[in-house]
């Protein structure tokens, strides 16, 4: 029986609290309306971005439901949509591409002005959500909302993927993966024979490090205070990892002993203020490149010496891996299916949706890399 054109009730993972575990309810799902699209989730990730929503690290307006690295199946279209039909196998995108406005149009630029990660807001772009739970509207999270069994996202918010691909594994493109591979394959643009140091290593942090392998660099130094992530990293490229509680002396300096005097890329994939420094100043002086991966705090500034730069140091950043989204999935995808990389080193946990408490206390607890979260 056929649900297009009906409100569907399902359960969701809804915060309706900072610092608070998640509550598995029955929401509510309405169709979609014109240029959007209703998914039945299959596989959502768990990410450190959305622990800082519940943190209170990232503001966002609550009640809402979280999730945005995920996969499914598109269960129906409202008018005018063209990208996507039903039963299409999609990844949301947290960060949409419209085509049309000016950072689209750049060959460089990839967070679109329509993007909620330029002016949080928790509903889609016609301002509504299209959740409601005990009565309330519930808030939409930067365009995807994926820890429910059923999402609505505007057209420019979801792309179509190869029908043969694992939609468990795959999921990790439309975050983690992505972001950290990008950061060093397009955002960095790592070369060949060079030293490389990554900061933090998550599953984000592993990517940079597959993205470094797959550009050439020669040395990739793994940089954690948690030795217990060190034999993953060796395992998908690192050369070497240290620990700055090992050391009587500031991160940076080690690194610039190890490195005959600074590495050519370093990367944050913390969010750290502390480490995003300690990352600029481990880099060369006149030719380093600095690179901030990681989720800055909620509004706090950050102090450093403009001399850093002065001598031909570059520090930026990147969201999403620097990469177009609509552009860039469907090609990451069929890399994968071509076995140009893995993702199953990334993948720690696979839970059912309903232990969605649970698997984020493993993210907390550092015994996971990603944990996949299947309905």
């Amino acid at each position: 029986m056929s649900t297009a054109g009906k409100v569907i009730k399902c359960k969701a993972a809804v915060l309706w609290e900072q610092k608070k575990p998640f509550s598995i309810e029955e929401v509510e799902v309405a169709p979609p309306k014109a240029h959007e699209v209703r998914i039945k989730m299959v596989a959502t990730g768990i990410c450190r971005s959305d622990d800082h929503v519940v943190s209170g690290n990232l503001r966002w307006p609550l009640p809402v439901i979280l999730g945005h690295e995920a996969a499914g199946i598109v269960e129906s279209i409202g008018e005018g949509v063209t990208s996507v039909k039903p039963g299409d196998k999609v990844i949301p995108l947290f960060n949409p591409q419209c085509g049309k406005c000016k950072v689209c149009k750049h060959p460089e630029g990839n967070v679109c002005l329509k993007s909620s990660l330029q002016q949080p807001r928790g509903t889609l772009i016609d301002g509504t959500s299209r959740f409601t739970c005990r009565g309330k509207p519930i808030n939409h999270f930067i365009h995807t909302s994926t820890f429910c069994q059923y999402t609505v996202v505007d057209e420019m918010a979801v792309v179509k993927i190869d029908a043969a691909s694992p939609l468990e594994k795959v999921c990790l493109i439309g975050c983690g993966f992505t972001t950290g591979y990008g950061s060093a394959v397009k955002v960095a643009k790592v070369t060949q024979g060079s030293t490389c140091a990554v900061f933090g290593l998550g599953g984000v942090g592993l990517s940079v490090i597959m993205g470094c392998k797959a550009a050439g660099a020669s040395r990739i130094i793994g940089v954690d205070i948690n030795k217990d992530k060190f034999a993953k990293a060796k395992e998908v490229g690192a050369t070497e990892c240290i620990n700055p509680q090992d050391y009587n002396k500031p991160i940076e300096e080690v690194l610039k002993e190890l490195s005959d005097g600074g590495v050519d890329f370093s990367f944050e994939v913390i969010g750290r203020l502390d480490t995003m420094l300690s990352a600029l100043l481990c880099c060369q002086d006149s030719y380093g490149v600095s690179v901030i991966v990681g989720v800055p705090p909620d509004s706090q500034n950050i102090s450093m010496n403009p001399m850093l730069l002065l001598t031909g140091r570059i520090w930026k950043g990147g969201i999403f891996g620097g990469f177009k989204s609509k552009d860039s999935i469907p090609k990451l995808v069929a890399d994968f299916m071509a076995k140009r990389f893995s993702l199953d080193p990334l993948i720690t946990n696979v839970l059912p949706f309903e232990k969605i408490n649970e698997g984020f206390e493993l993210l907390r607890s550092g015994k996971s890399i990603r944990t996949i979260l299947t309905f």
